[in-house]
């Protein structure tokens, strides 16, 4: 399902990452997008390098809510803040962890939304 406006991201990913589906995740980028990937920050470019790079870290999550708090949009581009929590089991042991994502975002030319920038990890 594609994004229908840059807040509906963030629905998504948290759809996704609870359905353990890293292809639904990935195809609210676009090709040649950029991510910082917990829990090294680690900024990949590109579908393949971002699904790489972020399997691990959905992998095992049980529980994943997230709240936008704020949109900033000038036309086609827009750039979002959403709080998250996230539960799951990694290495066998519970983890959660919360933190504040920002997103930036294109609309493509049949009108959805898709990720341009992410970094889950952004700073408080």
């Amino acid at each position: 399902m594609p994004a229908i406006t840059p807040e509906h991201i963030h629905a998504l990913i948290a759809a996704a990452i609870n359905a353990d589906d890293l292809d639904a995740f990935m195809e609210l980028h676009e090709e040649e997008a950029t991510a910082l990937v917990p829990p090294d920050r680690q900024a990949v470019s590109g579908r393949h390098a971002i699904a790489a790079a972020a399997a691990p870290a959905i992998r095992g999550m049980t529980g994943f809510e997230v709240e936008v708090a704020e949109k900033l949009q000038a036309g086609d581009l827009a750039m979002t803040h959403a709080f998250w929590h996230a539960v799951g089991i990694a290495g066998g042991k519970p983890v959660e962890m919360s933190g504040r994502g920002t997103v930036v975002s294109r609309r493509q030319p049949d009108g959805t939304w898709r990720i341009v920038l992410d970094n889950p990890m952004s700073p408080s």
